[in-house]
This record gives structure tokens, C-alpha cells and sequence, in this order.
């Protein structure tokens, strides 16, 4: 074995006092640099005393050198790699070992450790290889180095074994990882807890949603979800993602998503929706940023009415299985300020789907966001079933998997097309409300006939015609033209509407014993589950309420 090979060489002192050996000085040699020079005689003697001669590395003994070093060195050599040698730290650590026996008999730890194909590699391809940290059978764990050895003559060749304890270093690594294991558990059950633990399904539409938080090596994002009713048979459908990653992505996403709902109560138009979230992203953190789309599904429209802050464009399939993307966003991201957001609309007729989403669904490094897109357009083309199936087989179309790189949050939505008795429980009537206060009684005779019609009981047939009396007896009082009263019934409820194009909102108020007026929305809330009011898209404003229909109504 040729020591020099994997060995460096002496330090430069004991080069220099080897060379001296090597070279003695002749007398006159001695004597002339001692008369020539500024040290005495004396002190060159005391300096040839205290460096005694030092062995060249070549003349070392290698097997006292492995035997004294504290890492494990095996030799094996041969194709079936019989043991030649073991120093004493191998003896140490896993006890003796017969030479000349094979090192799957010899070494049973190397082939625990699935090294034997290694020695193969090694012995066949004549390089080096090293195995980083693997935990032997005594419980530390060793860096492994197999490096060839060349054969004396005619002989078969041999490997050397070369590990090294590294067990408080893998220690303190797998101490690093329980740490980020135990951050991202945390940040991914903040994540979760914050989004809807059960989503609110409506009358009209059927919703499923998904999140699937990043691999486990990557920090958990700010993506969200949610879908809010907001009374009348409108729906509003919220999906965003926090810029960033780890606990405090999750918190921002938190506040953001209950503000969201707490606006939502205001029914305000998406785009004042998302200017409000605007200016309240500035306020939680001025360097953080978050997309969001803010969308609202009325039935009686058979539109989707939308505002984009940067966010990714909606996809809607309609009934014949052709996708239409939604234009681009309305909006700079939220965060951003000083700028003004609009609305914008998609149809959304019976039969058809749509999907919202975040960027990890189609985002990739190698690969253009649009081709993502058109992707994800291809796979939703061919997508049938339920929402949760719908849903299901976007995320694995997209790839997806347990160690994604990326948050993935998905909401898919159908406007199903009701045939046959299903159909039976969804009606609509409306009636425009010309004239002057005439209009009123034939309001409450019109309301009559359909809740007749649609043979709901007695006692909610009489709430109804009282509630369309006192909407229309407000409007016909407090708005302008043009009215409408439109009646609404699904399988869950009853609801009543009037539209005028006065964009005052009635509110509820105390009417004192005097007062000719002012208890019609009082009389209005007090019979009815839910009432409300907000402001139409052409000036003017909508006042409506709803009544929930008894188990055995159909």
C-alpha cells in the first residue's frame, strides 16, 4: 500500500530537520558558516541536539499509523471482499473480526448499512465514493469513505474502508430539523384553523374547496378560501394568498379573510370590497402584499360579478363543456395603495362550473405561467362530477403532490341546471309596480296568487303578503321609479325583493307612539329569518327579505 497516496505528507519543520539528515554538513562546510555567520558555535550544536532525526511519510509504518487513528479503517480486497484488516477503533465499535472471511460474514454491519454494493462500485469502477452519515447497529452514525486500492502484482485489488464518527453533528441536524418539523406543524395548524372549518353551502350553487399546504420542506403560505352567504340568494366567493411564507403569512391571511367576511355584511360591489381590503393590508403590514379575488354569484343575474387584486384569472366551463377565462385582474395587489379597483363579470349560466385558485395549482420554475394556465383550462374542459370531484382532479391533474413546493388552495363551484321535480322547487316571479299607490294592492294580490301556487302553508303565505306589503309600501313612500317586486323560493326558503331607484338604504328604527311611519322595516325584521338592503349597480337600491321554509315544505 502506498501511503503517500492518500496521506499528506509531514509538516514543514520536520521536512526541513528530515533534509538537514538527509544532507549533513562536512566539518569545513560547518566551521566556515560558523565563522561566517552570526550565531555561535554553540547554539548551532544546541539546535542540531533538539531536532533529532524524523522518517520520510514513505518510511513510516502504515499499520501502526491506522491502528493509533481514532476513525474506523477496514481493508478488504478481492471480489467477494475477504477482510485483511480492521484497526483498533473498528474493534472498538463493533467488536473482532476474523480476516479472510467475506464482508458479508466479516462485516455484517457494512451490509446493515447497505454498503456491500458500494464496495462493488468501488472495486469495478476504480474511484472513490463516500456515504454521508449513516446510522451504524451501535447507535452512532459515520460518514463512510470507500476508496480503491491497487493490487501488488499479479493479485486482485482491494477497497479501504474510511468512516468517520459524525454522530454530534447528525444530532444537531436532526435537533435543526424537529425544530423547522415543529415551526411548519405550527404554522400549518395556524393555517387550517383559519380557514372555514366547514363552508357555507348556498341554495344555488354547490361549493367544494381544497388546500393542500407545501412539501415538507417548504414553509407554509398565506393562501385562502371562503364562500359567504349574503342573504337574498347571493352568494360572495373569496380566494387569495398572502405573499410569503411561515407563521406570520398564516397570520396576515387570518386577518385578511375575517375582515373579508366582516365587509361582506356591508354588501357592498366587489371593487369596494377590495379597496376597503386595500387600505387595511397598508395598515397590518406596509411591506406585505396579497392577491385576492373577491366574486358574487346572484342567481336572478346569472352572472358572476368579480373584482381582481392581481390575482389569477377565473375559469368557468359551461354546460357544453367550453372553458372561458375571465379577463385580466382589475387591480394592482392588495397592499399596494393609491389605486382604484373595478368589477368586472363572467356568465355563469345553469350547468356550468367555475374555479378559483391560487398560484401553486399552476405555477412551475421551468415553465410559463400562461402555459400553467392553459393547463389547467384543458384539464377543467374534461372535468364532470361533483364539485369535490371536479376539484380532486384539477390538483392531480396539475401534479400535485405531498411535496409540492407551493400552497395550493382550489374552489370550484356549479350553477347546477335543475330539470324535472328538482325544478318544481326553484320559482321565480316579478311583477313591475307602475302607478301610484294602486301599486300597493296589487302588489299583495300578485304576492297571494304565487304563494298560492306554490302551495306553501297558510301561516308563511300570510307572512309573505304582509312582508311584500311593507316593502312596497316603503319603496312607493321613500323611492322612484322604476319598482319591482320580484318573488323567490328555493328548496330552503322563501324570499321577497323590491328594487326602486332611490340608492338611500332604509334602516331599522324606533318609531315612537306619534309616529305616523317608521315601523315597516321594524315589522319587516321582526317576522322574517334575515332582512337587508344595499345599493344596485345603476343607482338605486334593493331591500329584501327571507323566510326559512318548515322541513315538509316542497
Amino acid at each position: 500500500m502506498n501511503f503517500t497516496r492518500w496521506s499528506a505528507r509531514l509538516p514543514g519543520t520536520q521536512r526541513r530537520a528530515a533534509a538537514r539528515t538527509d544532507h549533513p554538513l562536512t566539518p569545513d562546510r560547518r566551521e566556515g558558516d560558523a565563522a561566517g555567520s552570526s550565531v555561535p558555535m554553540a547554539r548551532v550544536e544546541r539546535l542540531t541536539d533538539a531536532a533529532p532525526p524524523v522518517p520520510a511519510v514513505d518510511e513510516l509504518p502504515v499499520r501502526e499509523v491506522l491502528d493509533r487513528v481514532p476513525a474506523l479503517v477496514a481493508h478488504v480486497h478481492g471480489p467477494d471482499h475477504r477482510l485483511a484488516y480492521v484497526n483498533d477503533a473498528y474493534v472498538t465499535a463493533f467488536g473482532p473480526r476474523a480476516t479472510g472471511a467475506p464482508a458479508r460474514e466479516a462485516l455484517p454491519e457494512l451490509d446493515e448499512l447497505g454498503l456491500l454494493p458500494l464496495l462493488d462500485q468501488v472495486l469495478r469502477s476504480g474511484k472513490p465514493r463516500t456515504v454521508k452519515s449513516r446510522k451504524a447497529p451501535d447507535g452512532r452514525s459515520y460518514t463512510f469513505t470507500c476508496t480503491p486500492v491497487a493490487a501488488r502484482g499479479s493479485g486482485s485489488g482491494g477497497v479501504l474502508v474510511f468512516a468517520t464518527d459524525v454522530t454530534d453533528h447528525a444530532e444537531a441536524a436532526e435537533r435543526v430539523r424537529a425544530s423547522e418539523r415543529r415551526q411548519r406543524e405550527t404554522a400549518v395548524t395556524l393555517q387550517r384553523s383559519l380557514l372555514p372549518q366547514e363552508l357555507e353551502q348556498p341554495d344555488d350553487l354547490r361549493v367544494a374547496a381544497t388546500y393542500q399546504p407545501g412539501g415538507t420542506e417548504a414553509a407554509v403560505g398565506g393562501d385562502w378560501y371562503d364562500v359567504i352567504t349574503l342573504g337574498g340568494g347571493r352568494t360572495a366567493l373569496v380566494i387569495g394568498d398572502v405573499m410569503g411564507r411561515g407563521v406570520r403569512a398564516a397570520a396576515i391571511m387570518g386577518q385578511l379573510r375575517t375582515a373579508v367576511r366582516a365587509y361582506a355584511r356591508l354588501d357592498l360591489p366587489p371593487h369596494e370590497i377590495l379597496q376597503l381590503l386595500d387600505g387595511l393590508a397598508a395598515e397590518i403590514d406596509a411591506n406585505q402584499i396579497a392577491t385576492c379575488v373577491y366574486a358574487i354569484h346572484d342567481p336572478n343575474e346569472g352572472r358572476l360579478v368579480y373584482a381582481s387584486a392581481g390575482h389569477l384569472p377565473i375559469l368557468v366551463r359551461d354546460e357544453s363543456g367550453v372553458v372561458q377565462r375571465a379577463d385580466e385582474p382589475t387591480g394592482p395587489p392588495l397592499g399596494t395603495g393609491g389605486w382604484m379597483h373595478t368589477s368586472g363579470s363572467i356568465p355563469l349560466s345553469p350547468g356550468s362550473t367555475a374555479v378559483l385558485y391560487t398560484d401553486g395549482l399552476v405555477e412551475r420554475r421551468n415553465e410559463d405561467l400562461d402555459e400553467g394556465i392553459a393547463s389547467l383550462e384543458r384539464a377543467l374542459s374534461g372535468a364532470t362530477g361533483t364539485p369535490q370531484v371536479v376539484c380532486d382532479r384539477l390538483v392531480r391533474s396539475a401534479g400535485v403532490t405531498a411535496d409540492h413546493d407551493d400552497d395550493v388552495a382550489v374552489l370550484v363551484l356549479q350553477h347546477p341546471a335543475r330539470t324535472g321535480p328538482d325544478s318544481e322547487l326553484f320559482r321565480n316571479a316579478a311583477l313591475e309596480l307602475l302607478g301610484g299607490v294602486e301599486a300597493a294592492p296589487r302588489a299583495r294580490a300578485f304576492a297571494s296568487g304565487v304563494l298560492t301556487s306554490w302551495r306553501f302553508p297558510v301561516d308563511l303565505h300570510d307572512l309573505g303578503v304582509l312582508a311584500v306589503s311593507e316593502l312596497v309600501a316603503n319603496s312607493l313612500q321613500h323611492g322612484t321609479p322604476p319598482m319591482r317586486l320580484r318573488l323567490r323560493r328555493t328548496d330552503r326558503r322563501l324570499i321577497v325583493e323590491v328594487t326602486d331607484g332611490d340608492d338611500h338604504l332604509p334602516r331599522r328604527r324606533r318609531a315612537e307612539a306619534g309616529d305616523e311611519s317608521g315601523r315597516g322595516i321594524a315589522i319587516v325584521a321582526t317576522i322574517a329569518s334575515n332582512w337587508g338592503a344595499r345599493r344596485t349597480p345603476g343607482g338605486g337600491k334593493a331591500v329584501w327579505c327571507e323566510f326559512a321554509l318548515p322541513g315538509g315544505v316542497r
